[in-house]
């Protein structure tokens, strides 16, 4: 870590340094950040573990980066970062690193969001605010799918939930009939009111996906990655796709199932 601080610290230095490294702020390296992250995970489902020591070592510079530029402002350098962490994860493991003695899952992720909740609540009280919500501290910009299932969580946590899988499958026929009246009635409003209905229908889907134990993020990735193999596969099938007639394509798509099923 001396190293990458140093590296950074030298790229940062007005005098030497390089100007682009010179020029960037928190906002500029945001992006950069999240799409390290999607990189990491990206090695990860490939097990391409020697990909993922590199996308590793990327997601970490841009944690030398922020504190580079933080302790240039003088608001925090990196060694107050890895210390306030490794608090956070001492206060949040009573089991290992105090005298709790319940260890076992289930009592340890109920102690887990008891002090997250605690932690926000103290947050919350920083800021001139002495009530939380239990939907605080969820990200707004999370992947909205991602944000969806935390927020239904959250939600369910507090006892607010569905007892089992069927109330969300009649909770989706119902998201579904609500678009189809709005298709049929073709208000002036269509739009924004069928944009709403769909986002309560997507919103739903999160929940049964939460409700089976699916990550709805990873089996949407999963499904893209599926879809976009099949077409490309129908492609080498069909080569002037936008000619072909439906039944052609559906035939292609069904050889292209098949042929590519467990690939």
């Amino acid at each position: 870590m001396d190293l990458l601080l140093q590296v950074m610290a030298a790229l940062r230095n007005p005098d030497g340094g390089c100007p682009w490294d010179l020029e960037q702020t928190f906002e500029t390296i945001a992006p950069y950040t999240i799409e390290e992250a999607y990189e990491v995970e990206e090695a990860i489902q490939n097990k391409d573990y020697a990909s993922l020591k590199e996308e590793l070592g990327d997601l970490l510079l841009q944690v030398a980066y922020h504190s580079q530029i933080a302790q240039e402002r003088n608001l925090f350098s990196f060694q107050d970062v890895v210390e306030a962490i490794s608090q956070k994860m001492v206060d949040r493991h009573p089991h290992v690193f105090g005298n709790a003695n319940e260890r076992d899952a289930d009592t340890q992720t109920a102690a887990w969001e008891k002090q997250k909740a605690t932690e926000r609540l103290k947050k919350a009280k920083a800021h001139g605010n002495d009530s939380v919500s239990r939907l605080d501290g969820v990200a707004v910009n999370l992947p909205a799918l991602m944000r969806a299932e935390k927020l239904s969580k959250r939600a369910a946590r507090a006892g607010f939930d569905w007892p089992d899988t069927n109330g969300v499958f009649d909770k989706i026929d119902e998201e579904l009939l609500e678009i189809k009246e709005e298709i049929a009635k073709s208000s002036s409003d269509f739009l924004d009111r069928t944009e709403d209905e769909v986002g309560d229908l997507l919103f739903t889907v999160v929940n049964l996906a939460r409700k089976l134990g699916v990550d709805p993020e990873v089996a949407l990735r999963t499904g893209n990655r599926k879809f976009e193999k099949r077409f490309r596969h129908l492609e080498q099938t069909i080569t002037e796709v936008e000619k072909a007639t439906p039944e052609e394509l559906q035939a292609a798509w069904v050889k292209a199932k098949t042929e590519t099923a467990g690939s």
